[in-house]
C-alpha cells in the first residue's frame, strides 16, 4: 500500500471514529435532555397534585361552611315563622296579669266604680300595646259608606243624614297599619224618598222623550 492510499485510510478512519464520538456525545446530551424534562415534568406533575389536594381542602371545608348555613337560615326561618308573634305576646302579658288581679279582688271590692275604674284602666292599657304594635281602631260611624272599610248589615231610614252614611257600627273595624283586617260592620242610611222621586222623575222624563223620538 502507498503512504498516500496508507494516510487517507488512516483519515478516513480518524473520521469515522470521530463522527462515531459526535453521535455519541449528541446521544448523550439527547439522553441527558430528556432526564431533564423528565425530571422537570415529574417536579410539575408533583407540583399540580399539591395544588389539587388543596383545592380539594378548600371545596370540603366551603362545603362544610355551605351546610352550616343552610342549616342556620333553615332554623332562622322556621324560628322567624313559629315564634314571628313572640314579641307581641310578651308585650300582652302585663294586661293579662291586670286582668288576672282584677278578676281575683272583683269579687271583694264592693265599689262598683273602682272596679269599672280597674277595668277602664286595663282596657285602656291593652289599646296602647295594640296602638303600639300599628293597630288602630277605624271610627266609622257618620262617615260615608265604603266598601274597601265596611260591611254593611242592613240600611235604615233616617232623613237627618245624606245616603249611605253609617249610622252605627255593630262590630268595629281594626286596621294594622295600613291594611284592612277586619271591616266594620254597619247600619247605613237608605236613600232619602226625596231621591227616590227625583230618580223616579229622571227615569220618567228619559222614557218619555226616548217615546217622542
Amino acid at each position: 500500500m502507498s503512504k498516500h492510499k496508507k494516510d487517507k485510510h488512516e483519515e478516513e478512519q480518524n473520521n469515522q471514529i470521530e463522527q462515531e464520538k459526535n453521535a455519541d456525545n449528541t446521544s448523550i446530551q439527547k439522553e441527558e435532555q430528556n432526564d431533564q424534562i423528565q425530571d422537570s415534568s415529574d417536579t410539575k406533575i408533583a407540583e399540580l397534585e399539591i395544588q389539587v389536594k388543596e383545592w380539594h381542602d378548600k371545596f370540603l371545608r366551603k362545603a362544610a361552611e355551605f351546610e352550616n348555613y343552610k342549616r342556620r337560615t333553615e332554623n332562622d326561618q322556621f324560628n322567624l315563622i313559629n315564634y314571628a308573634a313572640e314579641s307581641f305576646i310578651v308585650k300582652l302579658l302585663p294586661v293579662v296579669d291586670d286582668f288576672e288581679r282584677s278578676l281575683q279582688h272583683i269579687d271583694k271590692n264592693s265599689n262598683i266604680d273602682a272596679v269599672k275604674e280597674g277595668i277602664k284602666l286595663v282596657y285602656e292599657k291593652f289599646a296602647k300595646v295594640l296602638e303600639d304594635q300599628g293597630i288602630k281602631k277605624m271610627q266609622a260611624k257618620g262617615d260615608q259608606f265604603n266598601v274597601d272599610y265596611h260591611d254593611a248589615l242592613m240600611q235604615k231610614k233616617d232623613d237627618t243624614v245624606p245616603p249611605h252614611t253609617v249610622l252605627e257600627e255593630i262590630e268595629t273595624g281594626y286596621l294594622y297599619r295600613d291594611k284592612v283586617i277586619r271591616h266594620a260592620k254597619v247600619i247605613v242610611s237608605e236613600e232619602s224618598s226625596s231621591d227616590e222621586s227625583q230618580i223616579s222623575d229622571t227615569d220618567s222624563a228619559d222614557s218619555n222623550s226616548e217615546k217622542e223620538k
